[in-house]
């Protein structure tokens, strides 16, 4: 759609509307996009662990505590990050979550934390697990940006490029006001996303790595992509030392994660457990050891191989 769209008219238009409308439902595109994000990314990562020998309802079960808690915390944080600028005259709008915002850094920490919790209940081994999930969470961060272009959100500064985003002009800053194209900064960072699902689909498959390691690649490969993404946006968001919040978080959590490679190793040892269970936890189904096609090269579709900062729109991600 868009590279016909580029074809056309030399510019990718932004929909006329952010809601799809099915008879006399309307219904918001961008809570669909995090829906169909949602559900695309349980089934890849089901398909991954069924694959290692898991029983894929772990997938279910785990994503059913962790999906809702990644909601409430990407909320806490876009509140948290940008309390000053909406929330100072309204508070309750801080509950007020169908009208947008949803910060991805506070997102990935909530539905980690629970999902380790449950996972670790389970008698899931937590370090196969989070190497599981790993390339399902940036597929998913890249379908649901697709709900930024429907509402005319999240986008950089102006440019003649073929691919430049038309925005109208009640979406656009008022210091961009005469411009019509922009970068589609969702865009950037949803290619960069499908790349990263490759990347390290591709490293998963040669098992080279310490059990653990994927994921904090998934981290670090998110927040690089973040880092350069954001530096490009122009619209309205918290500043601390000249620098907008998300790109002192990326910097943060890179860092983190290049302190813990360098603190536990790259390369797997050989005293790293190869089970998926902990020690005394009896597999329900053995479904690799049954002839389950190994997935881990696959992305849905045949794609290049995965909900999202702050949401400075109706119903936004960052």
């Amino acid at each position: 759609m868009v590279v016909w769209a580029m074809g056309v008219f030399g510019a990718i238009p932004s929909p006329p509307s952010n809601e799809i409308v099915i008879g006399p439902l309307h219904l918001r595109a961008y809570g669909l996009a995090i829906a169909a994000a949602v559900l695309v990314a349980v089934w890849f990562a089901r398909r991954r662990w069924a694959a290692r020998g898991g029983d894929p309802e772990d997938v279910t079960t785990i994503a059913l505590w962790a999906v809702p808690a990644g909601l409430i915390g990407a909320r806490l944080y876009h509140v948290i990050t940008d309390w000053q600028k909406y929330f100072p005259d309204d508070p309750l709008g801080a509950f007020a979550i169908w009208k947008g915002g949803l910060g991805i850094p506070g997102g990935i920490a909530a539905g980690v934390l629970a999902g380790v919790i449950v996972a670790r209940r389970k008698g899931v081994r937590l370090s196969v697990a989070l190497d599981v999930v790993a390339p399902a969470l940036p597929l998913a961060q890249a379908i649901g940006r697709l709900g930024n272009w429907f509402n005319q959100e999240l986008y950089g500064g102006p440019t003649t490029l073929p691919w430049g985003l038309e925005i109208d002009v009640e979406n656009r800053p008022l210091a961009y006001a005469e411009f019509t194209t922009f970068h589609p900064t969702f865009l950037y960072e949803a290619l960069w996303n499908l790349a990263l699902v490759g990347v390290l689909v591709a490293i998963d498959r040669r098992r080279v790595l310490r059990p653990g390691n994927v994921f904090a690649l998934y981290v670090g490969g998110y927040f690089a992509g973040r880092l350069w993404v954001e530096s490009l946006r122009v619209d309205p968001a918290s500043v601390v030392f000249g620098l907008r919040v998300n790109i002192w978080i990326s910097v943060l959590a890179i860092a983190a994660v290049v302190g813990v490679l360098a603190v536990r190793g790259l390369r797997r040892r050989d005293d790293d457990a190869e089970s998926i269970y902990l020690d005394g936890h009896v597999v329900a189904i053995g479904v690799a050891a049954a002839g389950a096609d190994e997935p881990d090269g696959d992305a849905p579709g045949d794609a290049s191989s995965g909900a999202s900062g702050d949401a400075d729109g109706a119903a936004s991600t960052d």
